[in-house]
C-alpha cells in the first residue's frame, strides 16, 4: 500500500472518530435528558412540585461548574481516549447505584456524582473532534457530534416514560447507567488522536508558566470581547434548551389538554428537530460567509419569535403549541453546533480544551439555574407564561449586545488573534 492511500485510509477514520464521539455523548446524557419527559412520573411517586423536577436537572448540571475547567486542563494535558472514557464510566456507575437508593434526597445525590463523570464527555468529545477535522468540514461535524445530546433526549424521551410507567423510575436509572457503559466502551475502544499531530491547533506543547500567571492569562481570555460574546449568547440558548426540556410535557399536560404520553412524544419530536438543526446549522455556518456567529443570531431571533407565540392565545392550541415546540427545538436546541464550532476556532493554539471547558462551564451556570428558577416561577404564578417571557427577554438582550459587538467586528481592520495575545502576555509575565 503506498504512503498517499495510508495517509487517506487513516483520515477516512476520522468519521469513525465522529461517530464514536456521538454515540458516547447521547449515552452519557441519555438519563439526564429524559428527567423533564419522566416528569409527570416523577412528580407522582416522589411527590415533587415542578421547582423540585427543576432541581433534578441542576443537580446534574452543578459539579460540571468547575469539573469543565478541570476537564478543559486535563484534555491539554492527557489523551482524550482516557479522560472522556473514564468520565462517562463515573456516569454509567453513578446511575447504577442510583437504581437502588432510596427517595429524592439520595436522587439528588447520585445526579451530582453524574454530573462530575459527565465535566469530561462534552468538552472531550468536541476537542476530539477538532482535531481530526479542518476548518472546511469542521462544522459540519461539530454539529453532528453536537446532535449526540438531544439525540440521546429524543431517544429517552421515547423509552424512560414507558419504562418508569411499567417498572418504576428506578428501572429508568438503570437503563442509563448501561447505556452510559456502552458509550464509555466505545470510546475507549475506538478513539486515537489524529496522525499528523503537529498540523493540528493543539500541537503547541503544554506551558509551564507559574500558578498567578496561568490563571491572570485565563482571566484575561474570558474577559476578551470575543469571549463576552460567546459566553451571553450562549447562557441565553443554553436557558431555553433548560425551559424546553423540562416544561414541554408539563405545559403540554396543563395547559392545552394533551394526554402525557402523546406530550412525551412531541418532546422527542422537539429533541429530532434539535438533532437535525445541530447538523443543518452547522452545515450552513460552514458555507456562510457572514461567519459562524451569524447562525447563532439567526437562532436567537427564531427563539424569541417561538416563546412570543407561546404567550399568545396560539399556544393554547394543542397544534399550534406542539408545532412551536418542534420550532423551539430546531432553533432553541440547533444553536450549539455552530456555536461549539465558534468556541473551537475562537481558541489560542494548544488551548483548545480549555477554552472550550471555559466556555461550558460558565453556560453550566444557567443550565444549573434555570430549570428550578423556571420551576419555581410556574408554581409561584400558576402560570407558564412568565417562564416564557423571561426567556425570551434573556435572549433578546444577549442578542441586542452581541449583534452590535459582532457588526463592530466585522467593520473592523483586521489583527492578530486577540485570545492568543492574552495568553502571550500571561506566558511572558506582562
Amino acid at each position: 500500500m503506498s504512503d498517499g492511500e495510508s495517509t487517506h485510509r487513516t483520515w477516512r477514520y476520522r468519521w469513525v472518530i465522529l461517530g464514536v464521539a456521538t454515540f458516547t455523548q447521547a449515552a452519557s446524557g441519555f438519563f439526564v435528558q429524559g428527567i423533564g419527559a419522566m416528569g409527570i412520573h416523577l412528580q407522582r411517586d416522589l411527590s415533587l412540585g415542578t421547582a423540585q423536577l427543576g432541581f433534578l436537572l441542576s443537580a446534574a448540571q452543578l459539579v460540571p461548574l468547575a469539573g469543565l475547567l478541570v476537564a478543559g486542563e486535563l484534555l491539554d494535558r492527557y489523551n482524550e481516549r482516557w479522560v472522556v472514557g473514564i468520565g462517562a464510566c463515573v456516569v454509567a456507575v453513578s446511575l447504577g447505584v442510583g437504581g437502588a437508593v432510596p427517595g429524592y434526597a439520595s436522587l439528588l445525590l447520585v445526579l451530582l456524582i453524574v454530573g462530575a463523570g459527565y465535566s469530561t464527555v462534552q468538552p472531550g468529545g468536541s476537542k476530539s473532534v477538532a482535531s481530526w477535522f479542518d476548518t472546511s468540514q469542521r462544522g459540519l461535524a461539530m454539529g453532528i457530534r453536537q446532535a449526540g445530546l438531544p439525540l440521546g433526549g429524543a431517544l429517552a424521551a421515547a423509552v424512560l416514560p414507558v419504562l418508569a410507567a411499567a417498572l418504576g423510575w428506578r428501572a429508568a436509572l438503570t437503563a442509563g447507567a448501561l447505556v452510559a457503559l456502552l458509550g464509555a466502551v466505545a470510546f475507549m475502544g475506538f478513539y486515537r488522536r489524529p496522525p499528523a499531530r503537529s498540523l493540528s491547533r493543539d500541537s503547541t506543547p503544554h506551558d509551564t508558566e507559574p500558578h498567578a500567571s496561568w490563571f491572570s492569562a485565563r482571566l484575561r481570555l474570558l474577559r476578551e470581547p470575543s469571549m463576552v460574546k460567546i459566553i451571553l449568547s450562549g447562557t441565553s440558548l443554553v436557558s431555553v434548551h433548560s425551559g424546553v426540556g423540562v416544561l414541554t410535557v408539563l405545559y403540554l399536560h396543563e395547559v392545552t389538554a394533551v394526554e402525557a404520553g402523546s406530550a412525551a412524544l412531541v418532546l422527542v419530536a422537539a429533541q429530532g428537530a434539535g438533532v437535525v438543526g445541530r447538523i443543518c446549522l452547522a452545515a450552513w455556518s460552514d458555507r456562510s460567509r457572514s461567519g459562524r456567529y451569524v447562525c447563532v443570531l439567526t437562532c436567537m431571533v427564531a427563539v424569541i419569535v417561538g416563546m412570543s407565540a407561546l404567550i399568545t392565545p396560539m399556544g393554547r392550541s394543542p397544534v399550534a403549541a406542539c408545532l412551536l415546540f418542534i420550532w423551539l427545538g430546531f432553533f432553541g436546541i440547533g444553536w450549539y453546533g455552530p456555536w461549539v464550532a465558534h468556541v473551537a476556532e475562537s481558541a489560542p493554539p494548544g488551548k483548545t480544551g480549555f477554552t472550550l471547558g471555559s466556555a461550558m462551564a460558565v453556560n453550566q451556570i444557567a443550565v444549573v439555574v434555570a430549570p428550578p428558577a423556571l420551576g419555581l416561577l410556574k408554581d409561584l404564578t400558576g402560570s407558564f407564561a412568565p417562564a416564557w417571557a423571561l426567556l425570551s427577554a434573556m435572549t433578546a438582550v444577549a442578542l441586542t449586545v452581541t449583534a452590535r459587538g459582532e457588526r463592530r467586528h466585522r467593520h473592523a481592520p483586521a489583527r492578530p488573534q486577540a485570545t492568543a495575545r492574552v495568553l502571550r502576555r500571561g506566558r511572558s509575565g506582562s
